[in-house]
Parts: structure tokens; sequence; C-alpha cells
């Protein structure tokens, strides 16, 4: 028996040991592959690139009928130099500054002005857009256009229209106030678990305005309309 066990085992060939791969062949590898991706990355971003921007457009132009209430039309001005122009300075890329939309109505009344602002919230950067009539120091509307707040409570500054109506003729500067405890015109009742988000949308209001009200003032009406 020990014989028989022994020509069985006897005939069985070792396993060969792997065949060992250079640091610098793997490295090698490994960058090759990493640049590859890189290249894919870019190409599969220049492509899809103007579909994404043409949809960007596409919702901002739905967020200021919105906040502006359905304006006949509306024209984008620059922010150069502490002031607006409805012109872009030449040589300089008008995608690459910042812009406020003025609104007309019928008869080319102004409406007012869409302006968009962007702060850090509760989990990452808040953007919104909102209308305001510097005439009455009102705002005609509010939207967020951008927000990863916490599903179901942070979100609420975008899902919830009890929230997100009071800011239509809201008298800025805007004040956060307790559930019920709305009584003066700049008032804004913030959610119940999402206080900060809340307070958020109104602190980006208020400094956006503080910064770019004085140019919204003092846009020139005559020839404008």
């Amino acid at each position: 028996m020990n014989h028989s066990h022994g020509s069985q085992t006897g005939g069985v060939a070792a396993p060969s040991a792997p065949a060992e791969v250079k640091p610098q062949r793997l490295l090698a590898t490994l960058g090759l592959a990493g640049a590859l991706a890189g290249v894919l990355l870019v190409i599969a971003y220049g492509v899809t690139l103007p579909t994404i921007e043409a949809n960007r457009q596409r919702e901002l132009e739905a967020a200021i009928n919105v906040v502006l209430k359905g304006p006949e039309r509306y024209e984008a001005l620059y922010v150069v130099n502490g002031a607006l122009t409805a012109k872009a300075p030449d040589g300089v890329d008008p995608r690459k500054l910042e812009r406020v939309y003025l609104g007309y109505g019928a008869g080319g009344r102004r409406i007012g002005f869409a302006l968009v602002a962007a702060e850090p919230g509760f989990q990452d950067t808040v953007k919104l857009i909102f209308g305001y009539d510097p005439g009455t120091k009102q705002l005609i509307g509010m939207t967020v256009l951008e927000s990863k707040e916490t599903p179901g409570l942070g979100d609420k500054i975008e899902k919830d229209a009890a929230f997100v109506g009071q800011f239509r003729e809201a008298r800025a500067p805007l004040v956060a106030v307790k559930k019920g405890k709305r009584s003066k015109p700049g008032d804004v009742e913030t959610i119940t678990g999402a206080t900060i988000s809340s307070k958020t949308v109104i602190r980006i209001i208020n400094n956006a305005l503080e910064r770019l009200g004085p140019l919204v003032d003092a846009y020139p009406q005559e020839g404008k309309g």
C-alpha cells in the first residue's frame, strides 16, 4: 500500500512559481491605463459639454421666467468694474463675467432684475436665483438652481411651496423667524428641521442685495426699454 501511495503522489508535477513582474513594467502598464482613461474622460467631456451647457441654459431661462413672473423678454447685463453694462468689454469672454438679468413687460416696462448668487449651505453650496424690484425693494420670486441639502429636510428649500412662496413680495432685507412668527414684510419663516438651510437662502439673498443692490439701483433707466 505504501508503494502504491508513493506511485500516485510521485507522478504529480509540482506547481511552477508565477512569473515575476518587474516593478517598472507594472508602473508602465498602470501609467498607460491611467493616461488612456484620462483621454477618454476628456473626449467624453468634450462631447457632452455642449449638451450640458444647453440644458443649464434652458434651466436658467425657465428660472428667470419664474422669478420675474413671465417677462415678455429679458436682457443679460454684465458686472464690470462695479457697474452693470449691457455689453461685455472687448476681448473678455462674456461667459466668465457675472451676470444680472433685466426683465421687461408690456410696452418695454421694467419688471425687475433677476440675480444669481451662491454660498455654502449645510451640506454643500446652494445656488439660487431671485427676482428683485429696486423701486419697491421687494422680491418678486425665488427658486433654487443647485442644492445638495439633506433629502427630506434641507431640500425643502426648493420643494416646500409654502417656504418658497414667502419670497414673493417680501421686502428686503430679509429676517429669519420661527414658524408662526411672521409679522413684517421682510420676515421669512424657517423650515422646521432645516433651519440652517432656510437661513442659508435668506443670507444668500441679503448678501447678494448688499453687493449688487447699489449696481441695480444705479443702472440707467433711459433708453433701456
